[in-house]
Order: structure tokens, then sequence, then C-alpha cells
């Protein structure tokens, strides 16, 4: 029987993006710390950099959809 894959939560894949975008520590030492693959860690930081200009975008509705208090909490998760 084939295991279904596991799906993170958006806010969980931006955590370690944001981990690993600090480059305090390696995709295998992030991988080992979050209980995911390392190539999955090089995909959500690839992705993070690739929609952040999207955040900045005039007219757009990305920035008016941006949760101050998610952002907070996940600010708050990564200082730790």
């Amino acid at each position: 029987m084939m295991s279904k894959r596991k799906q993170h939560e958006p806010e969980f894949k931006a955590m370690v993006a944001l981990e690993a975008l600090k480059d305090e520590e390696t995709a295998a030492e992030l991988a080992s710390r979050f209980g995911v693959h390392p190539t999955m860690i090089h995909q959500w930081k690839r992705a993070l950099l690739e929609g952040s200009s999207g955040v900045f975008e005039r007219g757009g509705k990305k920035a008016s959809e941006i949760d101050e208090e998610r952002v907070k909490k996940l600010h708050a998760k990564i200082v730790r």
C-alpha cells in the first residue's frame, strides 16, 4: 500500500523557505529540523523568491491579502 504524500500548509512552507534564505543552516540541516526532504526546501525557497515581487505589485490584490497577524506569528517562529 502506498502512503499518501503529506500536504504542508502555505505558512509552514513560507517559514521553512525564510529559514533557508537566512543561510544559517544547510538544506540538510533544515530538512532534519522540519522533517521534510531537502529538495522540497529548495523548491519552496525558489518559489518564495520568484513570487515575492508580487507582494509589491501596484493595483494587485496580493498586498491587501497579506494577513499582518499571520506575518507576525511566522516572524516570531523564525526569530526563536
